[in-house]
């Protein structure tokens, strides 16, 4: 079981390609260190746009994680990449920006900057200073490119908020902005949005962020436009239970665990269902609404947030995971519903009945009707590893 944490990180990063470019020439990566329970952030923004600042963007944000990874000096890091970078055949130059952050298990943060826009770190609603410091290149061809660094022990209701310059500079040269939307300008949109909306998610904030910045620009953004945001605060914890457990003895203990959990619980599976209701005594009813046609419609049962059909919806869990991006539009069937509640929790606990259910052996059945351990170790995988959620799976 998952001990209960005082501080999640919720991150996320919004992107809009340059207006024509089918490729966005900003890269974002992040990585979860599970031996250290430390988490890499970075953002870098290749010179241009299109694929050759894609290039260069992603080759400087792999270069930059994997450093962090292995602790390597900053400024070694800056230098290696620097001098990496292939050199542009049109202005015979390499360049790429990056922001790398770096988070260890209490909440201590690091941030190193490049030529980004200087990022917003907000403590609640107010902008809070951790002192910049400058750090000079003293050696080689980069000899006097400048890095910006900073420290401090994060809070809960911390937020850190990056960007590429597609932000600060959007809607330049309009008549409202002739010098494109500038730092103070977007800080004064942030702290309003954020006064209205306190615990606003990240994923909501970067996106109304974004979202402005691309109606500066008259609805075509003119350049690649990010931002990233990490916000801290307090897990949102949900219990995911598919299948009954193996032992026919143990359904008393089982629905114990699923009524007594605190926070958000989904089922999956009409039998591993009718075991709670049976155990507990709880109310039931069968859904007669079908929202999405290929997929059984969702039960209710009392105290249970989500009761949705087994194998065929998990199947259909894991296709939406890894199809996810951005632009996914979630509907509102039962997959989807599941996959927004997974995208609305931190700390994600799986409870996994182990009692087979003979009808997914059947030879005959679609390939990707895989048997439900399978499946259930696929989905706690895309969780961990590309939404960065804290996951763990629990066999009964």
């Amino acid at each position: 079981m998952i001990q209960e944490s005082n501080i999640f990180l919720d991150i996320y990063c919004r992107q809009n390609n340059h207006v024509g470019e089918f490729i966005c020439g900003d890269v974002f990566l992040s990585k979860k260190v599970k031996e250290e329970d430390r988490t890499l952030v970075v953002l870098s923004d290749g010179m241009g746009s299109g694929v050759k600042a894609n290039v260069l963007a992603t080759l400087t944000a792999s270069m930059a994680i994997n450093f962090a990874v292995e602790h390597r000096e900053i400024t070694t890091t800056a230098e290696i990449i620097m001098d990496t970078l292939p050199v542009c055949s049109t202005r015979k130059m390499s360049y790429s920006t990056f922001t790398i952050i770096d988070i260890e298990e209490n909440g201590f943060t690091t941030i190193v900057e490049y030529d980004n826009p200087e990022c917003l770190i907000l403590r609640g609603q107010k902008i809070f200073n951790p002192n910049w410091e400058d750090i000079v290149l003293e050696t080689g061809t980069n000899k006097g490119k400048k890095l910006r660094t900073c420290s401090f022990q994060a809070q809960l209701e911390d937020r850190i908020i990056f960007w590429s310059d597609g932000i600060v500079q959007s809607g330049m040269g309009s008549k409202r902005f002739p010098f494109g939307w500038e730092r103070n300008k977007v800080l004064k949109y942030v702290l309003d949005t954020v006064d209205k909306a306190p615990y606003e998610a990240s994923i909501k904030l970067a996106t109304k962020i974004v979202n402005k910045a691309i109606a500066n620009d008259g609805g075509k953004s003119k350049d690649d436009t990010s931002c990233g945001i990490i916000y801290y605060r307090k897990p949102r914890r949900l219990l995911f239970v598919s299948g009954p457990p193996f032992n026919k003895e143990d359904d008393c203990k089982f629905s114990e665990k699923i009524v007594n959990y605190k926070g958000k619980k989904i089922i999956a599976g009409g039998t591993t269902a009718e075991v709670v209701v049976r155990e507990k005594g709880l109310k039931a009813k069968a859904g007669l609404e079908t929202i999405d046609e290929s997929l059984p419609p969702i039960s209710y049962v009392a105290g249970i947030d989500l009761v949705t059909e087994g194998i065929l919806t998990l199947g259909r869990v894991v296709h939406i995971l890894e199809e996810y991006n951005s632009d996914y539009r979630l509907k509102n069937g039962p997959a989807d519903r599941i996959v927004k509640m997974f995208l609305n929790s931190d700390e994600i606990h799986i409870l996994n009945g182990t009692n087979v259910n003979v009808a997914h052996q059947d030879p005959n059945l679609p390939v990707e009707l895989e048997i439900r351990r399978t499946v259930i170790k696929r989905i706690a995988k895309l969780l961990e590893e590309k939404f960065l959620k804290v996951v763990d799976i629990e066999y009964m």
